[in-house]
């Protein structure tokens, strides 16, 4: 199927676009609103750029073109260590209302989605009078609402309650004073756009060149998303301040169970659409369709997906040096401790001591894993395609290591020097392929995906107190990932769970299978775990080879310590914008 060619026609956050690059002819042209909506071409391209920012989260170089937020988090380790780098920001914790101005790639957690909101206002305002059809206008205001609440439901889940523009288009000159608006009503704003979206939007499209846009599918998975956020103990009534003005805008008041029910039924209309499914093979390996699905531009899993031209983004991004890749982000031992093993136990107990009943043995920690760790992690010797075999071999972190071939015609992959966690990132990655060999692969990046509406739905279900719902959901996703059933068919699962035992697997359970795709940040600050788990130093692997050819494997931690604070539970809004606007109120804490 062919995808939607992406044409950016760029916007500023408060003026109109001025001049783009004719492609037709190459020259450079003064295009004004008048040029853009008298023309139907262009007016398509416009909305194809509100689209092209869908993914400024999710990509993998969103700062200084290395950073994101999952080093900020548990699951991964910075490559770079600079004061001034976005994602050392965040896990530092130096992060305050004044620094976007210093860390200007910081700009885009605020600026990004309301720039796009205004494209997205300037849309919908000129719609009415554009060459297009009648029925094509009303698909594009079905997309057009839904991309401007997607925008808010970035904002909404770092910043909670916020000024909720409507449909006015500001220009540069405007003067803006615009209040919070409660995070109840910011909530109920985003569900009524998603709401009348879903409504006017096709559930597939016939022709092939619109694969891709957005369905009524994708509205009701990005409400599934925001009622879930909503629900979440961060916002439930869990405010971490005490001020009575502050307190409704940045959460509900008091916590409330319905809220979680709506989460959901929310999730169970996506379910109950029979639209979407997971990408099951366990033919070919164990867990492989796990794998295989974020290299399918075309699957049933995907809701919404960033469609990319062939590329090699995922290993340019995570590859080891031996395979050419910059290695931004290295897995964490924390994280491989997270994947159970492969007949569903998890490997270690609360306390850190090993579980007898799991089968997992320290000295070969690697093996009978969950068939997902195999196809996330980099693990000393696990193979991955090398140019120097034009075959798969080992990739090798054990200290001195040197890759599949010895120094020095190879770069090293050795801990401490090519890793410094012992493991190098592989989920999302093409094995077939490397940074540094000629191949691409024809994939789109997974925002938003039939597995993340199953845990959604488990995790919402589970906390309305019935923990035996949320099994069948587990269940659907161990079965995929290729975890043994067991005599009992619970997939490693205990039976009879209590509310608080469901509740741990399924934060685990999503940890691992969402690893990696611009969930985990968001999940620890609203579950109100970071406090513990980025309150520390992750934890790494050092392994040392013995003369035996056996290895030896020990703990450490990094040596970068992670700092938060209960005031970046929420961001802080850029000091500029509260100072050009005395209605607005800032962040608890800040």
């Amino acid at each position: 199927m062919k995808k939607i060619i992406i044409l950016i026609i760029m916007a500023a956050s408060l003026a109109a676009c001025k001049k783009s690059s004719d492609f037709l002819d190459g020259q450079a042209i003064t295009l004004n609103e008048e040029l853009v909506f008298t023309d139907s071409a262009r007016t398509m391209a416009f909305l194809t750029g509100i689209y092209s920012d869908i993914a400024f989260s999710f990509t993998k170089g969103r700062w200084s073109s290395h950073g994101n937020t999952e080093q900020a988090t548990d699951d991964a380790e910075y490559n770079y260590s600079g004061t001034g780098q976005g994602a050392v920001v965040l896990y530092n914790g130096s992060i305050s209302p004044t620094i976007y101005s210093s860390a200007t790639m910081l700009q885009d957690f605020w600026n990004t989605p309301y720039a796009n909101i205004r494209r997205a206002n300037l849309m919908l305002s000129k719609l009415p009078t554009t060459p297009l059809s009648a029925e094509l206008k009303e698909r594009v205001k079905g997309e057009t609402r839904f991309l401007r609440a997607w925008y808010y439901s970035q904002l909404m889940v770092c910043f909670g309650g916020l000024p909720i523009v409507g449909d006015n288009v500001y220009g540069k000159d405007d003067i803006i004073d615009i209040p919070r608006e409660t995070f109840a009503n910011t909530v109920k704003y985003i569900s009524d756009e998603l709401d009348a979206a879903a409504a006017i939007l096709p559930v597939t499209y016939p022709a092939d060149i619109d694969y891709g846009r957005i369905t009524k599918g994708a509205c009701l998975a990005l409400k599934s998303r925001v009622l879930l956020y909503a629900a979440s103990p961060l916002f439930n009534g869990g405010s971490t301040s005490t001020n009575s003005t502050l307190v409704p805008l940045v959460s509900y008041p008091t916590a409330n169970v319905s809220y979680w029910q709506a989460a959901a039924d929310a999730a169970n209309a996506v379910i109950n659409s029979s639209q979407y499914s997971l990408l099951v093979d366990n033919t070919t390996k164990p867990g492989y369709g796990f794998y295989n699905v974020f290299l399918q531009r075309v699957n049933p899993e995907y809701i919404l997906g960033y469609y990319r031209a062939p590329n090699r983004d995922m290993e340019g991004f995570y590859n080891p040096p031996t395979r050419g890749g910059a290695k931004n982000s290295m897995a964490t031992q924390d994280l491989v401790d997270a994947f159970p093993m492969k007949n569903g136990l998890q490997p270690l107990n609360a306390d850190g001591s090993v579980n007898t009943l799991s089968g997992y043995n320290p000295s070969s920690p690697y093996i009978n894993r969950d068939p997902r760790f195999n196809y996330s992690i980099i693990f000393n010797g696990a193979n991955y395609f090398s140019t120097t075999t034009n075959n798969q071999a080992p990739v090798y972190t054990f200290v001195n290591g040197t890759g599949s071939i010895p120094a020095p015609t190879q770069t090293s992959d050795a801990f401490g020097v090519g890793t410094t966690t012992g493991y190098f990132s592989r989920k999302m990655c093409d094995s077939t392929i490397s940074s540094n060999s000629s191949a691409n692969t024809n994939r789109a990046w997974p925002l938003i995906r039939y597995a993340e509406i199953l845990l959604n739905y488990a995790e919402a279900i589970n906390e309305t107190g019935q923990p035996s719902l949320a099994y069948p959901k587990i269940i659907e996703l161990r079965q995929r990932a290729g975890i043994d059933a067991g005599a009992d068919g619970l997939y490693g699962l205990k039976a009879n769970m209590t509310q608080d035992e469901m509740r741990t697997v399924i934060r685990n359970e999503r940890r691992i299978e969402l690893a990696y795709e611009d969930h985990r940040w968001h999940d620890i600050r609203r579950w109100k775990i970071a406090m513990t788990v980025s309150n520390q130093y992750n934890k790494v692997m050092k392994i040392t080879k013995n003369s035996s050819g056996t290895y030896t494997y020990e703990r450490l931690e990094s040596i970068r310590r992670h700092n938060f604070r209960p005031e970046m539970h929420l961001l802080p809004i850029p000091d500029g914008e509260v100072r050009k606007m005395p209605s607005m109120l800032q962040n608890p804490g800040w």
